[in-house]
């Protein structure tokens, strides 16, 4: 059974920075996109940040570009989302996720992803 945890959320003053943790268990993350998506209340959930398993690349929301750092570590089965430059409006559940068994592409939409993680808050207060 594939399980993903997340960690690192917590309450920040705007400017300031948190490094989100998303541990997978269950299958190894190294042939398999990982992202993240975020959910603010009254708010659709919308796409972060993603890294493809087959040559690293990133690809972020314009919102986050030049903020957030998306990175990997194959050999920990984990995933992170550094993130610097808070802003009150980056609040919200912050999930990390991946995509089924046969699938490798990344993609932005949340149809396309299988495996979910429960959620970390983050609260950015001005």
């Amino acid at each position: 059974q594939v399980q993903l945890v997340e960690s690192g959320g917590g309450l920040v003053q705007a400017g300031g920075s948190l490094r989100l943790s998303c541990t997978v268990s269950g299958r190894t993350i190294v042939r398999y996109p990982m992202v993240w998506f975020r959910q603010a209340p009254g708010k659709e959930r919308e796409f972060v940040a993603g890294t493809s398993w087959s040559d690293g690349s990133t690809y972020y929301a314009d919102s986050v570009k030049g903020r957030f750092t998306i990175s990997r570590d194959n050999a920990k089965n984990t995933v992170y989302l550094q993130m610097i430059g808070l802003k009150p409006e980056d609040t919200a559940v912050y999930s990390c996720t991946t995509r089924g068994r046969d699938y490798s592409g990344l993609s932005y939409y949340t149809k396309d992803y299988a495996y979910w993680g429960q959620g970390t808050q983050v609260t950015v207060s001005s």
